[in-house]
């Protein structure tokens, strides 16, 4: 199992939308989450960052990645959550969400 921390902000007046969507996130977008391999998935939020956490449970995290990207539910998921979002400056080529760096874990 691989542990991803991540963040991005959330643009100024996306709290309440961002919050409604993802109070009902879509079942098919969930169940693409599970098919590719993604469990104990969290997001958090303050003072306009999000902060998200998901373990990784696969094999092959790239192919998961890339199926869930081909997934139509998926995009149209991303295509709403998207203009919400605001990449921070320093985040990796071709990232959207900024991975962080694990310092420290107690299991």
């Amino acid at each position: 199992m691989q542990r991803f921390g991540m963040m991005i902000k959330l643009r100024s007046g996306s709290e309440e939308e961002y919050k409604r969507h993802h109070a009902a996130v879509w079942p098919e977008v969930l169940i693409k989450i599970l098919e590719c391999n993604i469990k104990n998935y969290s997001i958090y939020l303050k003072d306009g960052i999000l902060f998200g956490y998901f373990e990784y449970h696969g094999s092959d995290f790239n192919n998961d990645m890339e199926k869930m990207a081909a997934h139509v539910k998926t995009q149209e998921w991303w295509a709403l959550m998207e203009p919400m979002q605001e990449p921070l400056s320093t985040r990796k080529p071709g990232e959207w969400w900024a991975e962080m760096e694990e310092v420290f874990h107690l299991e």
